[in-house]
């Protein structure tokens, strides 16, 4: 298999391997080797625990892998000082992921904040 489908296969099994279930940092180290990402993870998991990953679109170059996806969960626990609030929410982002030697080193995420804290309700949608 070559390099790009080996890596779009790796993004694909690691995001339904955490998606929907607890991401005890066990599970998290079996695909994550880069540490902000590790603390990203845990820091969502804890206000929205069990969220769920969907891809809508992956593209890959050399080790690197581009994913446009959704990501969707209940609102159960504090979140940067926001009580929970109980919604669902389901918001859009994409992330790029550099890969070496089976593990995930470093990465970058474009999402709409905006959007999350609207869905939240702690600001107000624009008329």
């Amino acid at each position: 298999m070559d390099t790009l489908k080996k890596n779009k296969n790796f993004i694909i099994e690691y995001f339904n391997a955490i998606s929907g279930v607890e991401k005890p940092l066990e599970l998290i180290e079996k695909y994550v080797a880069d540490e902000k990402l590790k603390g990203h993870i845990q820091f969502f998991e804890s206000a929205f625990p069990k969220y769920e990953l969907m891809i809508d679109e992956l593209t890959a170059e050399a080790n690197r892998v581009v994913v446009r996806a959704r990501w969707r969960g209940r609102h159960e626990g504090v979140l940067n000082g926001i009580p929970p609030t109980h919604k669902q929410i389901e918001m859009p982002f994409v992330i790029g992921y550099e890969i070496e030697n089976g593990k995930i080193i470093d990465n970058w995420m474009i999402a709409d904040q905006m959007l999350l804290m609207e869905q939240l309700g702690v600001v107000n949608q624009p008329a």
